[in-house]
């Protein structure tokens, strides 16, 4: 009788593994092959970055546009099928631009194109009139004694390389975010900066700067190289800007999230996303218009394939370019991101091909990952063996509780010819790209969110900015 009984047991036992198969085995290089050729015919990206920019445009914090593109998140994660779709209001300091003009008015007048630099301060009331000082580095401003630019305006015109990792920017970020400071520090009155950009058209590129107390704009490649050329003459040169802005604090501001909840193991979530918000020229949709729709629709890809143990969570993070969304995030998901929080990654290097992704060290060598780095590798994608050195702007505050993240690379050839810009527009977008992009996410999602890899690390990011 008790062998009989023990029978009906394993019988019992067996069903309900037939029944429940388990997700782990279904995930092999063939199955993750087959999410990517999903992703890669489905429209969803496409779509939601049409939407958003065609429907709400540029959106910078602080703004009228920006209350629609929350009320856009909202409804188009509704639509899509995403479920505990939440608003997360937090409060940040916001700069605004306002009337912007800059010439040459000796010794040979012509006008200057430029973009006001996020946090500067406005030129009083009739403009400011002052001779420049070219300074063909960064460093060679940082080399100048403090004091030796007493009522000068301040130029660096500085190049910067055009890279596949976008290395050339971060290798330069600091002369558009510390330069005003260290302008000002020397006795400046006014600071102009060649654009962190590798085009060659006359549009400035804009960009968020520390506080410096004096009035700083990015000008156009070719009018840096014209104020080179005049400084080259030998004869002073006189610039006069007239710039106005706003700064305030306490405005508010929106993380908008949607989940797809996990069947198995709801509790354990990955997070993922872009960010909602733009600078007010373009219609921000290289930045980051593209990385919102990347993650939204590589969510939706991986759950189509079947039911996954973990939740996905996207959020479209509201405030990136003037800081502040991520600190809040982490701040109101500090318990989770210590704790639950399974990997972490944020897409916001553009529409560009991805070319390489990064994850944390310990789990390069797990067969889920092999298996992930099979599927894509027919896009050109490699896994690489060194870590990931930044998750995102708006991922690090929850690495920096715990939360393990991904690095996806992008190619940036091109992103920076746009970024910041009045170039940054929907036409510079490629469908096939950014459906690359889907896939290899899509992938990685259903890895992460179907299996049980433990993604424990103990890499951390390097720092840097966009």
């Amino acid at each position: 009788m008790a062998s009989l009984w023990l029978k009906i047991l394993a019988a019992a036992l067996l069903a309900v593994s037939m029944a429940a198969p388990s997700r782990a085995a279904e995930i092999n290089a063939a199955k993750l092959g087959a999410v990517r050729n999903a992703a890669l015919s489905d429209q969803t990206a496409w779509g939601v970055v049409e939407s958003l920019t065609t429907e709400v445009g540029a959106r910078p914090v602080g703004s009228p546009a920006m209350t629609r593109a929350r009320d856009w998140a909202v409804a188009k994660l509704t639509a899509l099928g995403f479920k505990n779709v939440t608003v997360e209001t937090f409060n940040t300091a916001v700069w605004t631009r306002g009337e912007e003009r800059a010439e040459i008015i000796g010794p040979f007048p012509q006008k200057l194109a430029i973009l006001g630099l996020g946090r500067s301060t406005s030129t009083p009331k009739d403009g400011l009139s002052a001779e420049i000082i070219v300074f063909p580095s960064y460093q060679g401003l940082l080399d100048a004694p403090l004091g030796s630019l007493k009522g000068k305006i301040a130029v660096v015109t500085q190049r910067m390389p055009r890279t596949q990792d976008g290395s050339g920017y971060g290798a330069l970020n600091a002369q558009r975010t510390r330069g005003p400071f260290e302008a000002a520090r020397r006795g400046a009155v006014g600071y102009l900066v060649r654009s962190l950009s590798t085009d060659d058209t006359r549009l400035p590129h804009t960009g968020a700067a520390s506080p410096g107390e004096i009035p700083a704009a990015a000008l156009a490649p070719a009018d840096a190289e014209l104020l080179e050329r005049m400084a080259a003459r030998g004869k002073p040169v006189t610039v006069r800007l007239r710039m106005t802005s706003t700064y305030r604090t306490d405005v508010p501001g929106w993380n908008v999230s949607g989940d797809i909840p996990g069947i198995g193991a709801p509790d354990e979530v990955i997070v993922i996303g872009g960010h909602l918000d733009s600078w007010d020229v373009g219609d921000g949709a290289v930045d980051d218009a593209a990385g919102v729709a990347i993650t939204t629709a590589a969510a939706k890809v991986a759950a189509s394939q079947g039911p996954l143990r973990r939740t996905i969570r996207v959020v479209m993070w509201g405030s990136e370019e003037q800081g502040g969304s991520g600190g809040a995030y982490a701040k109101q998901h500090a318990i989770e991101a210590r704790s639950k929080m399974i990997v972490v990654g944020e897409s916001d290097s553009g529409a560009g091909r991805i070319w390489r992704v990064a994850v944390p060290a310990l789990v390069l060598d797990h067969p889920h990952i092999r298996a992930f780095a099979a599927a894509v590798q027919p896009l050109r994608v490699m896994v690489d063996r060194a870590p990931p050195q930044f998750g995102g702007a708006d991922v690090q505050p929850l690495i920096e509780l715990g939360a393990p993240f991904v690095d996806f690379s992008q190619d940036m050839n091109r992103y920076f010819d746009l970024h910041h810009s009045d170039d940054d527009t929907l036409d510079k977008v490629d469908p096939g790209d950014l459906a690359q992009n889907v896939a290899v996410w899509a992938a990685f999602l259903y890895v992460a969110a179907g299996g049980d890899i433990v993604f424990k690390s103990n890499d951390r990011p390097v720092s840097t900015g966009q």
